[in-house]
């Protein structure tokens, strides 16, 4: 046994002194030296004349700590990929018109958006790269990743040839893409593809082919060199999305085999490319679970997707989600009841690593499975996983009121004297670029009584609670069947009744969260404007004329330099900012942590760690827990503030594992199950119109 045990450790040697003498992903296609790029031939592909197919996982620079990039980016390699792909999100690296951010700004955000430094970084970790640079992204992102200060011009019509629009676009990519161009690969860089707009075949009847023309001229105009591709679902779509010079690739969870047969038929002889091969789906508050994607089902899928009928390239979306942070999540607008659905901040996905960038099941798979399909490159071993800690809890000891937050806006930026319908958008703030995230507080007195009714004509956009001289009237959010009551985004014109109100002049406060605009559907689908933007408030049904208008955009800076606060003496009724903090100590590890808001019942808000804004929390759930990466922490004293809507704790609790909701039952994997689960009276209503969202 001793000797058995010698020669099957010198073979283990000798295996990894050959896998040592193994060329790099990068190597392997570069040693001549670089004379062309991403070509293709009878159903291949080509790099610089070497037969190729992509492997690649999609990792977001912008959910991802910019601390934590290379190890997401070691894990993805570690995989047996050999490229990563990424969005590019226009409204972060634009939030003002005409102000610019690559990772030199000021915000909170900017070190998350250095683009140049995760393309080169992927680089120095073997990887190709897949830019996906919008304008218009999808990606469960607020407004698809487009500006919401579009919106302020009132003939606005986005993803078309409107000249207002092409000239935002022109400028954007005008400041974008030539910080990449270097980059791509025939310049010796990494950069193998790129893609003209996205899922644009969705938007049907309303296709505007002119502006299709002009990105894919203008990302040539200045200096795109490097194949350029379109994604749809073809079975649904068909070519409606595509454009001359780009190939065409598909989005889909199932049906590989259909999905490839018609992009055969689209385009014969042209690889076919999974280029949204989706690992699992996001979650929208409200939801009873958290949706995932059974492993094996995947792998059947990627099975069919490697086969030698069809040949299939492939990457994985999403293979690390990461998370939504701040007020960035995205929406979805529906026909029917409840008409909108908000995404959490956790980007999980239930994607081949989680969002902490932890291992999977789908991992171990994905990797066995596209090894053997490899060149002879060396591919690493995978790192080590991040260590996780459940802190003790941190204690929230002063509160400031909402009274008290109005006086800690400066006066340039309270607006009286202001006519309702009026959106957070159309404010006369930041540029000409008014309000694009957080809340908005609309204030008048009038003269009332017990039996007087408050009605919100039209609808709010999206979510508001009522106070009346500094006391909340409004009820928690705990259940989708307040979805069409006063407060809520679900019916238009609703009225609140106040009772046991002493007849005289009141102080009335309707404050509006924006909880995500929608990033997915047709042109109508986008005319999203937040706060009051449909119409009056009316008392009594007469129109109350005046508001003084106060935005809440909880920028880190404004958070930290809070003051007026109380102490904490018993319970806190919101809207309210806490504040406490946690100490780790020199000798305690500085960890990744979740904090979990399981114990926050009857709550809505958001949580700043060390003036980091790290989402939203709410127990309508599913998602109770908020992702902490260790670098936001530190030794020593740790911040932290709560803004919460409707009722508080004094503490903030710490887990190791994150809670994001019960699992759904399994789905099904036939055609023929799927079509009978469609048509049963038990299909709730909200499934039954998601399933015309592409994955559904």
């Amino acid at each position: 046994m001793a000797s058995l045990n010698k020669v099957l450790t010198l073979i283990a040697l000798l295996v990894a002194v050959a896998a040592q003498d193994l060329p790099s992903n990068y190597q392997y296609y570069t040693e001549e030296g670089v004379k062309s790029g991403l070509e293709w031939t009878n159903g291949a592909f080509l790099l610089n004349k070497k037969g190729f197919r992509i492997f690649s996982g999609a990792v977001h620079y912008f959910r991802v700590h910019p601390d934590y990039w290379r190890d997401r980016l070691k894990k993805v390699r570690a995989a047996g990929l050999t490229t990563v792909e990424t969005y590019v999100p226009w409204n972060l690296h634009e939030k003002t018109k005409d102000s610019f951010d690559f990772g030199d700004g000021q915000s909170e955000m900017s070190p998350f958006l250095d683009i140049v430094r995760f393309v080169k970084m992927a680089q120095e970790e073997d990887l190709f790269v897949i830019v996906r640079p919008g304008p218009y992204i999808c990606s469960e992102w607020d407004y698809g990743g487009l500006p919401s200060w579009l919106q302020r011009d009132p003939s606005m019509r986005v993803r078309t040839s409107y000249p207002g629009y092409l000239e935002r676009v022109d400028k954007f990519f005008g400041m974008l893409l030539p910080l990449l161009t270097d980059l791509q690969f025939t310049k010796n860089g990494s950069i193998i593809a790129w893609q003209v707009e996205n899922e644009y075949g969705h938007y049907q009847e309303d296709v505007d082919r002119t502006y299709m023309e002009h990105l894919r001229d203008k990302m040539i105009e200045l200096g795109v060199t490097e194949t350029l591709f379109t994604s749809d679902t073809p079975t649904m779509r068909g070519d409606i999305g595509s454009v001359e010079g780009a190939i065409q690739s598909a989005n889909f969870k199932y049906g590989a085999a259909e999905e490839f047969a018609k992009l055969q038929e689209l385009q014969p002889g042209v690889p076919n490319l999974a280029m949204e091969f989706w690992t699992g789906w996001f979650d929208h508050w409200g939801e009873p679970w958290h949706n995932t994607h059974d492993p094996e089902d995947m792998a059947a899928e990627l099975s069919v997707i490697l086969s030698d009928e069809w040949y299939g390239n492939v990457n994985f979306y999403m293979f690390h989600g990461g998370t939504s942070f701040g007020f960035l999540n995205g929406a979805n607008v529906l026909p029917i009841f409840p008409h909108y659905l908000a995404d959490v901040s956790s980007y999980d996905y239930d994607a081949v690593l989680t969002e902490a960038g932890d291992y999977t099941r789908k991992y171990t798979i994905i990797r066995e499975m596209i090894l053997p399909n490899l060149p002879p490159i060396y591919t690493p071993e995978p790192p080590e996983q991040k260590s996780k800690v459940a802190y003790r809890g941190a204690v929230l000891t002063e509160y400031v009121n909402l009274d008290n937050l109005v006086r800690n806006v400066p006066g340039e930026l309270q607006f009286a004297g202001m006519k309702l319908p009026l959106a957070m958008e159309d404010l006369p703030m930041n540029n000409d670029s008014g309000q694009s995230f957080g809340y908005i507080l609309y204030r008048t007195t009038a003269e009332f009584g017990s039996g007087s009714n408050l009605t919100i004509v039209g609808h709010v956009r999206d979510l508001a609670v009522l106070r009346i001289d500094g006391k909340l009237l409004s009820k928690p959010w705990t259940s989708d069947w307040q979805i069409g009551s006063f407060g809520f985004w679900g019916a238009a014109n609703r009225s609140f009744t106040f009772e046991d109100v002493e007849y005289g002049f009141h102080v009335i406060d309707i404050l509006v969260e924006n909880m995500g605009r929608n990033n997915f559907g047709v042109l109508s689908d986008f005319n999203q404007k937040k706060g009051l933007p449909e119409g009056p408030v009316l008392l009594d049904d007469n129109e109350i004329p005046e508001w003084e208008v106060i935005p809440f955009e909880f920028n880190s800076e404004w958070v930290e330099s809070l003051t007026q606060y109380q102490p904490i003496t018993g319970n806190v009724d919101g809207p309210a900012v806490l504040r406490g903090s946690m100490i780790l100590s020199l000798s305690e590890e500085v960890a990744d942590t979740f904090i979990d808001m399981s114990s926050w019942t009857e709550s809505r808000g958001i949580v700043f760690v060390n003036g980091f804004n790290l989402g939203r929390y709410s127990s309508i759930g599913p998602c109770k827990t908020l992702y902490v990466p260790a670098p936001l922490l530190k030794q020593g004293e740790n911040k932290f503030h709560v803004f919460e809507l409707y009722h508080a704790r004094n503490d903030l609790a710490f887990s190791d594992t994150p809670n994001l909701g019960p699992v759904k039952e399994p789905e099904s994997t036939t055609q023929e199950s799927m079509t009978t689960e469609t048509e049963s009276t038990e299909t709730t209503e909200t499934e039954i119109e998601l399933l015309d969202y592409p994955g559904f």
